[in-house]
């Protein structure tokens, strides 16, 4: 496994990383003994570069990642969020906290559920409209004084916001926003801000949500709790469009002999060496698979031919319902 920069504060990670969301809620049933297998298996495969955040679950996702910590801490790159804070009696409502005050706190909360001294990368998961960003920035800023964090990350923010901020408050080691062939808005402005400043960008949904693994043909293929149900680009006639685009990458996929995944998971790869993607899954059987697109080279022909198969925008429907698309960008 390639081990790589991320941003210019000596934080290195593997090049292909592990989301760890589904392994607690949005994506149907869980197992945590079967994610922690999982878990072991990545370390394994020398994928240890992990991201998790206090809202998954909420808590829970952290606490499940401590268990597979233990014994392997000086192994793993990982990454948490804060920000984003759901209602502990009803975790559908949610509200964002910027101040600078929950920024110290939250860290102190998630130190002690990961059981760690220090967080390698940590992310402001969404901006405060509230808040003055500098304000939250530089409480992160104090944390890294304090060694409490080595990196400062920000989540789906806008190219003035990130240039902004790794300017004048503290340098900014990753940004992390949603990136794959169905949705490429990282590239009007994010991504080549990344390159100027050398910052990473870490890739979450590489995969659509699971949509371009190819394995997903109808909405009865989710659980009834899962969060897809409710996501705009698998509801009506979206559905089919998106699924019409999955099958010719698909067919692209079986001529290059690699799966579906592998071949999205190349096309992000291939995109920047700056940019690290994070697939999550909570089966061996799909961290196996999407660690064979390392494997996977695409030429400039054949970049070419996927652009033209799934060109930018081509995806129907928005990524996320229109209430949680108004906290991108800022």
């Amino acid at each position: 496994m390639e081990i790589k920069k991320i941003g210019s504060q000596h934080i290195m990670a593997s090049a292909l990383g592990l989301g760890c969301m589904g392994m607690s809620e949005f994506y149907g049933p869980h197992n945590d003994a079967d994610s922690l297998q999982t878990l072991q298996k990545a370390i394994d495969l020398g994928i240890t570069f992990w991201d998790t955040a206090d809202a998954y679950g909420p808590f829970i996702n952290e606490k499940l990642i401590c268990k597979a910590l233990k014994g392997n801490r000086n192994k793993i790159t990982l990454a948490t969020k804060f920000g984003i804070v759901r209602d502990a009696n009803n975790a559908q409502n949610r509200s964002l906290n910027g101040r600078p005050e929950y920024v110290k706190q939250a860290c102190e909360n998630s130190l002690k559920r990961l059981g760690t001294d220090v967080i390698d990368l940590y992310y402001l998961h969404r901006v405060d409209p509230a808040i003055p960003v500098e304000d939250t920035v530089g409480a992160m800023a104090d944390l890294v004084k304090a060694g409490k964090i080595r990196g400062i990350g920000l989540s789906e923010v806008s190219a003035a916001t990130l240039q902004r901020m790794h300017t004048t408050v503290h340098p900014i080691s990753a940004v992390q926003s949603e990136y794959s062939l169905w949705t490429r808005d990282p590239e009007e402005g994010v991504l080549q801000t990344c390159t100027q400043l050398d910052i990473a960008f870490v890739a979450y949904s590489p995969l659509g949500r699971g949509f371009l693994t190819g394995q997903i043909k109808t909405v009865d293929d989710f659980a009834a709790d899962d969060y897809r149900r409710m996501s705009p680009r698998f509801e009506g006639a979206n559905f089919q469009k998106n699924l019409d685009l999955v099958n010719k990458i698909t067919a692209l996929a079986a001529a290059k002999n690699c799966t579906a995944s592998q071949l999205a998971l190349a096309w992000v790869l291939a995109q920047g060496n700056h940019i690290f993607p994070i697939p999550g899954t909570k089966r061996i059987k799909y961290l196996e698979e999407n660690a064979g697109a390392l494997q996977v080279q695409l030429s400039a022909a054949e970049l070419g031919d996927i652009d033209t198969l799934f060109p930018p925008d081509a995806a129907a429907g928005l990524r996320y319902p229109a209430s949680m698309m108004g906290l991108i960008g800022k």
